[in-house]
């Protein structure tokens, strides 16, 4: 006989399991975006980079919708871009310093904030739950999974014969660490620091993120992505158009409209 046929669990497991663990992960998620935003420091922006930044997104807007303005507005605006002796992209030349983390206390700063606010509480909550909640077997989930999947769901359990489909306490908190993730963009927004999977992913993405991008490259990038574009005027007959859809309008409302019958 199979196991979700043998085994039985108790109600009260997901009055005192189940629905305070994810109360408790919930809760350290709103704790984690709130003292974040307390630890966070200004951050500082230079006019520089801003400027180089709306740049790029005024050549971007040019490329994707320069059809819907005319075809010398459209060169006008190409050769301050690209003209090959005035154009902003090939006349302007920044100077790009790479920063040292190890040397500037402003992202060590950072990093010791980011460590006790985000990998702290996980380690100290995740431990607790395992110790006062050992043992437990919360759920089940509604498909059936391979023997894989036991190590992910079942930690904490080690019984062999029992379904990969059942889930333990202990993977019932990292579920909920990494699913609460809609509640937390729907109460705190989009840009919250209660998300563990974006913050983890920041951090995988740290060694990236602390070296600036090379604007030069950019610049070229966007040069040579604007200089292969062609104009046409999405809007060309729109005239046209306008004009037949007001006679067919026009033609419609003319006829006699049939009289009601009783």
């Amino acid at each position: 006989m199979a196991d979700a046929e043998l085994l039985l669990l108790d109600s009260s497991i997901r009055l005192w399991v189940v629905l305070p663990i994810v109360l408790i992960t919930f809760s350290v998620g709103l704790i984690r975006h709130y003292l974040s935003r307390l630890l966070q420091g200004e951050r500082r922006v230079e006019l520089e980079q801003l400027s180089d930044s709306q740049v790029l997104n005024r050549s971007r807007f040019l490329r994707e919708h320069g059809k819907y303005i005319p075809r010398q507005s459209f060169i006008m605006r190409k050769h301050f871009f690209n003209d090959a002796e005035s154009g902003f992209f090939k006349k302007t030349k920044r100077k790009v310093v790479p920063k040292n983390p190890m040397t500037d206390p402003s992202m060590l700063t950072n990093m010791m904030k980011g460590n006790l606010t985000n990998v702290l509480p996980m380690i100290l909550i995740g431990g607790w739950i395992n110790w006062a909640f050992s043992g437990f077997v919360t759920t089940k989930v509604p498909f059936p999974l391979t023997l894989r999947f036991k190590p992910m769901l079942q930690r904490g359990i080690e019984l062999v014969s029992l379904d990969a489909s059942w889930v333990s306490s202990a993977s019932w908190y990292f579920l909920n660490v990494f699913g609460l993730r809609s509640m937390y963009s729907l109460i705190l927004g989009q840009d919250n620091a209660a998300d563990q999977s974006r913050i983890l992913q920041d951090q995988m993405m740290g060694a990236a993120m602390s070296m600036p991008p090379d604007t030069n490259k950019a610049f070229k990038a966007e040069w040579e992505a604007l200089e292969i574009v062609a104009h046409h005027w999405a809007l060309e007959s729109v005239e046209e158009e306008l004009m037949r859809k007001d006679l067919n309008l026009e033609e419609f409302y003319s006829k006699e409209q049939p009289r009601e019958m009783f």
